[in-house]
């Protein structure tokens, strides 16, 4: 009887498809897509739609491509390799994905994943300096990072990375396939490997790289289907741009059932009416956006024309949603479920969901709801001690074997968010620090209170103070700088001692940071007003905007904030936690 049942395990291996690859990796999803349902549209952009089947194809001449590439670089030779099968490097090697959203962007991604190395989206709108940072940061342990830019962005990609080795996305598609290195990439493919690096603003002034692996993002996509029985005949909405996580739900949530990903250019958020007539035509039937974006839409009255049918799912994060703005969606869409997300970046996209109940009175903030499956979330003091008592407040921590691998070529920063669970002693148990304070509601519930620490969420963004206080300290003129958030009119004033002249003084910084992280005004004070403990009080100096309000001018039209900014750009700042 056993050999009969080995005999027939062994059958029916042998004429099952052929699978590639045998780790948890999203290369499964495509290749399960593009086998099952290969001629289904896989994603459609301002060019055209792609099926399963063309999508893979086009991610395998860019692997194949950049194979290659990597093989020629590891040869230390300028020559041309034969089309033999390459290996690539021992380890993972960064490529550096430089252009707007798109199906060949994303083809780019799986084409980088399939040669086992790590993808890293850059906005092509990022200031020269902090790519050149970002860039630094991934050849800090030898690596030779690979740029991919296209057409349009090639001329950016020179200027930010001069001394990177620069392809185009149009050139690596028409490479031919090289299935055998694929496949021998494939079986030396290691889950825990990093799959995409995200960088986001750093207190230090240098931008931190979220590192992600391959298990982590199928760990939270399986259970983030199978929650909001996202299906194959769903159409997602896509609104961030590839370089903000809340991206990768849109693409892998796709891909893991087969679905289809309508990219929604970023001049749409501009013209919110075309915006929505947009999610009309393409028959969206999931939103997965910030709530930025969603604000964005229903402040401009743009639910006011007509009808959205499709829609059935709205899920929104990236900080607290305006109830007002959310009772205006609702009340556009009354058969759709609408769900709250919370999570940072380190934690690969969420930990916790609140599906709204049309029916409950919610006399504040929305909770942060309850757990995705495999994730362990918990709330501390200041002591490593529980909370647990309604009204009591304490810093929220989440582990899991879902969370990211760290901040790449930063040990120093990664030990002090990426801790050990102060719970458990016997084995080491990895947390992350969101430094996000939360309160314990009646039943157990939990609600955003704010930060620990001097990060802010502005138009969605997640932001350092202190970075933006270094970019001002960097100019002359300046002898310190500290920038204080007023949450209420959502906008960041910095405030500096030193001879420099306001106007002159943003027009400089403006050319560091992205425009989101760019303050408002500039205020010269005679000296910064300290607490107690002799700390720079930067809610004092916030209570000066009114005092002097005189002494700085609105930043000029080319660095003001335009609505498009709540689809958020710069690579340097990335969704997390306020929802």
């Amino acid at each position: 009887m056993d050999d009969r049942r080995a005999l027939r395990r062994t059958h029916e291996a042998a004429s099952a498809p052929h699978e590639r690859y045998r780790v948890s990796t999203p290369l499964t999803y495509l290749e399960r897509a593009a086998r099952t349902r290969p001629e289904s549209v896989a994603v459609v952009d301002e060019t055209g739609s792609y099926t399963y089947r063309e999508l893979e194809a086009m991610s395998e001449r860019v692997g194949s491509a950049l194979l290659e590439m990597q093989t020629t670089l590891a040869d230390a030779s300028d020559t041309a390799v034969a089309p033999a099968p390459a290996t690539a490097p021992t380890r993972p090697q960064p490529v550096v994905i430089f252009m707007e959203k798109s199906a060949h962007m994303l083809a780019a991604f799986l084409g980088t994943l399939m040669t086992g190395g790590f993808y890293v989206p850059v906005d092509p709108g990022t200031p020269a300096e902090r790519a050149a940072s970002i860039f630094g940061t991934l050849s800090s342990d030898g690596a030779t990072p690979l740029v991919i830019a296209n057409k349009e962005t090639s001329e950016a990609a020179n200027a930010c990375f001069p001394t990177a080795r620069i392809f185009t996305v149009e050139e690596l598609l028409v490479h031919s396939r090289n299935t055998e290195a694929l496949a021998a990439q494939a079986r030396i493919l290691v889950d825990t490997a990093p799959a995409y690096v995200l960088f986001t603003s750093g207190s230090t002034g240098t931008p931190k790289g979220v590192a992600v692996s391959h298990r982590a993002i199928c760990g939270f996509i399986d259970g983030f289907v199978e929650t909001f029985g996202i299906r194959a005949r769903d159409v997602m909405g896509n609104q961030a741009p590839f370089d903000f996580d809340i991206s990768v739900k849109d693409i892998y949530g796709s891909l893991a059932v087969g679905a289809t990903l309508a990219i929604l250019p970023r001049r749409l958020f501009s013209t919110p009416a075309e915006l929505v007539d947009a999610l009309r035509e393409r028959r969206v039937t999931a939103l997965v956006w910030a709530v930025a974006a969603l604000c964005l839409v229903s402040s401009l009255h743009a639910l006011d024309g007509g009808e959205l049918p499709s829609i059935r799912l709205v899920l929104f994060s990236g900080e607290v949603m305006p109830m007002p703005h959310l009772a205006r969606w609702m009340q556009k869409l009354p058969a759709a479920t609408f769900a709250n997300l919370y999570g940072p970046t380190e934690v690969t996209c969420n930990c916790l969901y609140h599906v709204v109940d049309r029916e409950r009175t919610y006399p504040g903030n929305l909770p942060l709801g309850d757990t995705f499956p495999n994730r362990r979330v918990l709330v501390l003091d200041e002591a490593g001690r529980p909370v647990t008592e309604p009204g009591q407040e304490g810093e929220l921590y989440v582990g899991g074997p879902d969370i990211a691998l760290g901040y790449y070529g930063d040990r120093e920063r990664t030990g002090a968010a990426f801790v050990q669970n102060p719970l458990a002693h016997a084995l080491p148990e990895t947390l992350y620090k969101t430094g996000d304070r939360v309160s314990v509601g009646e039943g157990g519930e939990l609600f955003f209170c704010g930060r620990i620490d001097n990060q802010i969420k502005h138009l969605g963004h997640r932001i350092e103070l202190e970075e933006i206080d270094t970019a001002f300290e960097r100019e002359p003129g300046v002898e310190r700088c500290r920038c204080a958030y007023d949450e209420s009119r959502h906008r960041i004033y910095a405030f500096f001692e030193g001879t420099a002249e306001g106007r002159e003084l943003r027009a400089a910084v403006a050319k560091r940071l992205p425009i989101p992280l760019v303050p408002a005004r500039a205020i010269r004070v005679d000296a910064m007003p300290l607490t107690k403990n002799g700390k720079v009080d930067r809610r004092a100096l916030l209570a000066l905007v009114t005092l002097r309000g005189a002494s700085a001018a609105p930043l000029p039209a080319s660095v003001t904030p335009s609505p498009a900014s709540v689809t958020p750009s710069p690579a340097s700042v990335t969704q997390t936690r306020r929802s």
